[in-house]
This record gives structure tokens, C-alpha cells and sequence, in this order.
């Protein structure tokens, strides 16, 4: 008897599992879905007929193993319950139905985690789907990510920057999907048989943005002799802190999409228009988010510094030189900021050193806004056309075009008989080539931006030790 008690005893010292990923179940999942994934085509579904592909019978036994791996693990994130069910149903039908086009609404609409936003909340993930800036193929992916939440970012978010879809999410764990440059998880990258009335949430790792930024910002700073002050080299070796402004930047940039002035669709996905209307909507957002910024500053909000700094630093270190020159809209933006604030004296690039008027930065920073803000709102006035006009002549006050650029000689230089959506075939791939300081700076850092790709917290924290 006092052995069976003693027994109890120990059994009750024993820690409960609590992380998906230290389950035994976890890489049995992930080492399955790996397994999966190159038998799948562009589209998600397996071609049997195709050379390397499985025996039906094992594709089968593959992703029985996937269901009830969800099934084991599900009851540590017991607020995904209705989702994981939904989730085994569609593996399943994908399986009995031979494994075409995969079909995943069922379990995407039971998927809700910006219903219950709890800081450090758990979720486990597994959808065909792409992933943005990753792997373009609709494969079987599995992630364990964290929700972020603070106190802080959720009174901000319910008093001042209302995003009830937004989700800051960290990573776990990933499949091979996410060991990639891939920093979100939206639902519209999954496979569907028809796209919902509207998507529910959307989420963005800020640990990966935040080790990203750490990596090349440090090595840029170094590069290029900038003297940072004391409080934002801190920042730039602090994880924690990182993580913290671009999870308070994402969730204004993100809804910014949907509030100001706005001539056109926000996120422009039935439209098509030169790049570098894209370029300027994705800038707009971003200088939002830092004039914001701002504003939180001086309120006293602790994050408000290091988001004007991240945004800064990301969009001119990291942006201009990241990706190829095809159409890249964000690196025009990076390098559309750097010219306006260099332009403006905030910038100098002297004897071979960077060096930043730090009082004047935030004023200028917020004129660039200003005027992308006064071209939004003349827009609305304006026909398509002329407005596409209008931007790129904003864009080519700082940045000078490709020489041999049709848009550049205006527009006597084009066929205006035909419908605006066909002279974007007359904007060229680099229509605003890199400066020669952003050519020489690509060279030095291109290495380093390799290097982030599948980076975590983790990553960054390795580096810095």
C-alpha cells in the first residue's frame, strides 16, 4: 500500500505537458507532412501517375498518421477543438476523394484564433497552402505558433487602433514551408473550393521580422560606420524589444490599409496597376504607422521610439536590397525614403559614413507621409490614369527612372487608345534601378540576407552570443 502511494505520489510531482512541440506526436506530424509534401503538385493535389509519386496506399497511411497525430496533440490547445475536428475531416476527404485539388474551407472557417487573442496561447496549424515570400506551391504545411498580446498592445488595439482581425503571432515550430522568408500566415493562402465573404484574421511572426531586422540592421550599421545612440543600439540587440515594435507597427500598418484617403480598392487584389502604386500604399502604411508612432511617444508609450527606428532602419537597410529588381514595390519604397530624407538633409553619406540627423528625422519622416497622404486624396478627383501619373511623378522627384523608361517621357510617350491596365505592359521590370550607394551596399549585405532565411528568435539570439 505505502508503495502504491508513493507511486502516486511521484506520478503527482511529474510536470504536465503543456508545449505541442515537446509531445511525442509533434514530429511524427512534422516528419509526415515532410514526407507528404513532395508528392504534392503546384496545386496540392498527387499525381499517382507521375514519376517519384507514392503507392495510393501509403499517401493513405500518410495522412491517417497526420489525423491522428492532430487528434493526440489537440488536447493540449483545447481551444482549437472545433478546428482540429474540422481539420481531420478534410484530410480525410482529401484522402477518399484520391487526393485532387485539396479543400480546406470547413476547417479554415472553424479556425478563429483572433476570437480569443490570450497572450503566449498556443496553436497548432496544418493547411495546404502557400507561403507568401516562401514556397508558392499550395503544400501540406504544420506550425505550432504562439499568440503576442501583451496588456499593452491590447489597450491600444481596443482605444486607439481598433484591428479586431489582427494577430501577432511567434513561431515554434515549422515545416519546410516556413524555413523560408515566409513572415505570415494569412488565409487566403490556403486551398479552397471558393474564397470566404471575408477572411476572419491575419497573422504575422514578429519574432521572425524582429531577428531579421536584428541581423541586417547590425550588419548594416557596421557596414555603413553609423553612430547609433545609445538607446536604439540597444533596441537593435534586445529581441524582446524588437519583437515588440514590429508587433505594435504591424497592427497599424495593417489596418491603414483600410483607413484614409482612399482613391482605390486597399489592397488592390482586382486591380491591376503599376508597381509603383503598390509601392506607395505599402510606404503610406508604414510612415503611419511611424507618424503614429510618433504621437504614442510623446505619450509616453515605452515601444513608440523603437517602432519610428525599426521602421526607419528596415525600410532603408533591407528592403532596397532584398528580392530581384522585377517590379519589387517594397524596395522602391525603402529607397524612395532614403532619397526624401537625404534629399532633405536628414541623411548624409560623407567620407564613406552614414550619419542620421536623429531630432529631424521623425518631422521629415512625417512630410513624405504628408505628401504620399495629399496624393491619396487628390486621387480620388482624378481619373486612373492620371492618377498612375501623378505617383510616379512623386516617386521620380526622388528617384530617377530607368533611362530608357516610356512612363519617363510621359505621356505623349504611350498609347493612351489603350485601356490603362494595358500600359502597365509599358512599365519596365526595374522602372527605378537601384542608386549606385544601394548597388555597392547589395554587395556587402546580400550575404547576410541570405542568411535570414528560416531565422527565428532563437537564430538571433545564437548570433548575438
Amino acid at each position: 500500500m505505502m508503495e502504491i502511494l508513493e507511486q502516486a505520489g511521484a506520478e503527482e510531482q511529474v510536470p504536465s505537458l503543456t508545449r505541442v512541440v515537446e509531445h511525442p506526436s509533434w514530429p511524427v506530424l512534422k516528419e509526415t507532412v515532410e514526407r507528404i509534401r513532395p508528392w504534392q503538385s503546384k496545386d496540392g493535389s498527387i499525381d499517382f501517375a507521375a514519376e517519384g509519386a507514392p503507392q495510393q496506399a501509403d499517401a493513405l497511411a500518410a495522412v491517417e498518421r497526420v489525423a491522428d497525430a492532430v487528434e493526440q496533440l489537440s488536447p493540449l490547445v483545447p481551444h482549437d477543438a472545433a478546428y482540429h475536428q474540422a481539420l481531420v475531416k478534410d484530410l480525410r476527404r482529401w484522402a477518399e476523394g484520391g487526393f485532387q485539388v485539396p479543400d480546406f474551407l470547413d476547417s479554415l472557417l472553424a479556425f478563429q484564433p483572433a476570437a480569443n487573442r490570450t497572450d503566449g496561447l498556443q496553436h497548432l496549424v496544418v493547411f495546404p497552402m502557400y507561403t507568401q515570400n516562401g514556397n508558392l506551391d499550395r503544400n501540406l504545411e504544420a506550425v505550432v505558433l504562439r499568440m503576442v498580446w501583451p496588456d499593452w498592445l491590447a489597450e491600444l488595439e481596443r482605444t486607439r487602433y481598433d484591428n479586431p482581425l489582427f494577430c501577432g503571432i511567434t513561431f515554434e515550430d515549422f515545416t519546410s514551408g516556413y524555413d523560408t522568408n515566409s513572415a505570415v500566415l494569412f488565409p487566403e493562402t490556403i486551398a479552397v473550393r471558393e474564397a470566404p465573404e471575408r477572411f476572419s484574421w491575419g497573422g504575422i511572426f514578429c519574432d521572425r521580422e524582429a531577428a531579421r531586422f536584428r541581423r541586417v540592421t547590425d550588419a548594416a550599421v557596421d557596414i555603413l560606420g553609423l553612430q547609433l545612440p545609445e538607446d536604439i543600439a540597444a533596441m537593435v540587440h534586445d529581441q524582446k524589444r524588437c519583437e515588440d515594435a514590429f508587433v505594435l507597427w504591424d497592427m497599424v500598418h495593417d489596418r491603414t490599409h483600410s483607413h484614409g484617403d482612399l482613391p482605390f480598392d486597399p489592397f488592390m487584389i482586382k486591380q491591376r496597376q503599376p508597381f509603383w502604386m503598390y509601392g506607395l500604399e505599402e510606404l503610406r502604411c508604414d510612415l503611419t504607422a511611424f507618424k503614429e508612432a510618433v504621437k504614442l511617444q510623446a505619450d509616453g508609450v515605452p515601444q513608440a521610439r523603437d517602432v519610428q527606428y525599426a521602421v526607419l532602419f528596415d525600410r532603408m537597410f533591407r528592403f532596397p536590397v532584398t528580392g530581384d529588381r522585377n517590379r519589387n514595390y517594397d524596395g522602391l519604397g525603402g529607397q524612395l525614403l532614403f532619397a526624401y530624407l537625404h534629399k532633405h538633409d536628414v541623411l548624409s553619406w560623407t567620407d564613406n559614413k552614414l550619419s542620421i540627423d536623429w531630432e529631424r528625422a521623425p518631422q521629415v519622416t512625417n512630410q513624405l507621409c504628408a505628401e504620399i497622404e495629399k496624393l491619396y486624396k487628390d486621387g480620388i478627383d482624378r481619373p486612373k490614369l492620371v492618377h498612375w501619373f501623378a505617383g510616379y511623378e512623386l516617386v521620380s522627384t526622388y528617384l530617377a527612372p530607368h533611362p530608357g523608361s516610356k512612363w519617363a517621357k510621359g505621356p505623349d510617350a504611350l498609347d493612351l487608345t489603350q485601356p490603362p491596365r494595358k500600359l502597365v505592359d509599358d512599365v519596365l521590370p526595374d522602372e527605378f534601378p537601384l542608386s549606385m550607394f544601394y548597388e555597392a551596399l547589395s554587395k556587402k549585405l546580400k550575404n547576410v540576407i541570405a542568411s535570414t532565411k528560416g531565422i527565428t528568435a532563437d537564430g538571433a539570439e545564437r548570433l548575438a552570443a
